[in-house]
């Protein structure tokens, strides 16, 4: 797909929606207008998070340590112990949780969107499962074991399951953070776990369009055997010559070729699993740098090669990611949303981002707060989801601009940011002022095919402005932008 429009729904919260008298709803209770209406904003994929069968067991172990709790407390004031139903990052196995629904009821899901043009997005977290995970009846060799030497030096970071009391495994972790209690550290260095791990995969398959693969970079040859460096058995499992995404996103692209892999990725590994298979990958240092606001910044990202931009997923928040209205603020997230809107790459928004939420939950608590519905939020975004399912956005050729001084003394030019879409004979320039001040600036455009004057339609606004060719051509179009202000100009 070529520059899609992602919705993240965290599905546990959005069946709460639809309860009636208390009644726990299910996939099937979604009404078909919920689904119509994302389809009629242009959403072309749903990824809804959190459906797999999670091992209600951890949550009074694992849930209530004293900072999620601090958490609860700031999200959710009123929370109760019922709202905490653990996190659904920490799998039992790839089943639907038999609460939401049934394999049944997924397909007919995804039947219900693909009709829509709407494909179905789900989970797979390739770092672990959950820490009394079924499978350890079943497959326990696919884990991360260890000896008891290595427990007595970190409790924290390994542990003996319930169900396998004389074995040690280690949880899965971030090198960068303490492990996850919740969880078991699967075993990349093991073919037999790749082996396992691919097969899963290709029955995910058979039940969506696409999947969005949890920190995917920590399973990459390099970065496993770093983090676990003197753990793993390297006598037993050496490492393996090849990468795991590589043979297995092949794996799944041989049965389903339209097939679709997000990463979740950082630490500037985002090429690297790109080259693996990925069809998109987190653009988190985008992100920064719309916080940054730094627009020189912005732009010098948005410089790199359109191959890699072409695979990019930019977004402003998600599960993971404070709410964009908190973080940047009404008007200043309203320009990035612009920003991530028109240019190349997956562009990824999260339920509740269109209508101005503002707290972000914990992933562990199955109950939101109420917000009030931003008006103007929802307005913008209507608006913005409606303008950009042109097929200029998605079909078109996209280029960079640089916007030029509109006087010899001002350098306010610096602060827009610009670039270009066509698409047969259709042009869309988009400009934002990424800065706290008013900016002015000149941009230079083709005006061949054009006679004497050129007409640009503001998309944003609905206002029409009348200018010289000649003008254009050789000074460039002046634009003068209040602080975070955009101009969608069609032509």
């Amino acid at each position: 797909m070529k520059n899609p429009k992602l919705l993240e729904i965290n599905i546990r919260l959005l069946l709460r929606r639809f309860a009636v008298d208390n009644k726990r709803a299910r996939l099937s209770d979604i009404p078909i207008t919920y689904w119509e209406n994302l389809a009629d904003l242009g959403i072309e994929i749903v990824w809804l998070m959190g459906v797999w069968k999670t091992t209600s067991i951890l949550i009074d172990r694992c849930c209530f340590e004293e900072g999620l709790m601090q958490s609860y407390n700031r999200t959710l004031k009123d929370w109760q112990r019922d709202d905490v139903i653990g996190s659904p990052y920490a799998i039992d196995k790839y089943e639907i949780n038999p609460e939401l629904g049934t394999k049944k009821e997924l397909l007919q899901l995804k039947r219900t969107l693909n009709q829509l043009n709407i494909r179905l997005m789900l989970d797979f977290v390739p770092n672990h499962l959950s820490a009394e995970t079924e499978l350890l009846k079943t497959h326990p060799d696919i884990f991360l074991e260890t000896t008891e030497d290595v427990l007595s030096s970190d409790r924290h970071t390994f542990y003996r399951p319930i169900q396998q009391p004389h074995r040690i495994f280690a949880h899965g972790r971030d090198p960068f953070f303490p492990a996850w209690t919740d969880t078991i550290q699967l075993n990349y260095f093991n073919l037999n776990t790749r082996k396992f791990l691919t097969d899963t995969l290709l029955n995910i398959a058979e039940l969506c369009d696409g999947v969005r693969c949890d920190m995917a970079m920590l399973t990459l040859n390099n970065v496993f055997g770093n983090t676990w460096r003197g753990v793993i058995n390297e006598y037993l499992h050496p490492k393996p010559p090849d990468e795991f995404w590589h043979s297995a996103i092949a794996a799944v692209k041989k049965d389903h070729p339209d097939f679709i892999f997000l990463a979740e990725a950082y630490w500037n590994l985002e090429w690297d699993l790109q080259q693996l298979g990925f069809d998109f990958t987190y653009d988190k240092k985008l992100l920064d740098r719309l916080k940054d606001g730094t627009p020189k910044n912005v732009r010098d990202h948005l410089r790199a090669d359109i191959s890699f931009q072409q695979k990019s997923s930019r977004f402003l928040e998600n599960q993971d990611e404070e709410r964009a209205l908190s973080a940047l603020g009404m008007e200043k997230s309203f320009a990035a949303a612009v920003i991530i809107s028109t240019i190349p790459g997956m562009r990824f928004f999260f339920d509740g981002q269109a209508e101005g939420k503002k707290v972000k939950l914990p992933v562990q608590l199955g109950r939101e707060p109420k917000e009030s519905k931003n008006i103007t939020a929802a307005k913008f975004y209507i608006q913005l989801f409606r303008l950009t399912k042109n097929e200029i956005f998605t079909l078109g050729e996209w280029e960079l601009k640089d916007a030029l001084p509109a006087s010899e003394k001002d350098r306010s030019n610096e602060n827009l940011l610009t670039w270009l879409w066509t698409y047969k004979d259709l042009h869309c320039l988009v400009i934002v002022n990424y800065a706290n001040t008013t900016s002015r600036g000149r941009i230079k455009i083709s005006t061949s095919g054009f006679e004497e004057s050129l007409v640009l339609t503001d998309l944003l606004k609905g206002k029409e402005y009348v200018r010289s060719t000649n003008e254009v051509f050789y000074s460039g179009l002046f634009v003068e932008l209040p602080a975070f202000q955009i101009h969608l100009f069609q032509y």
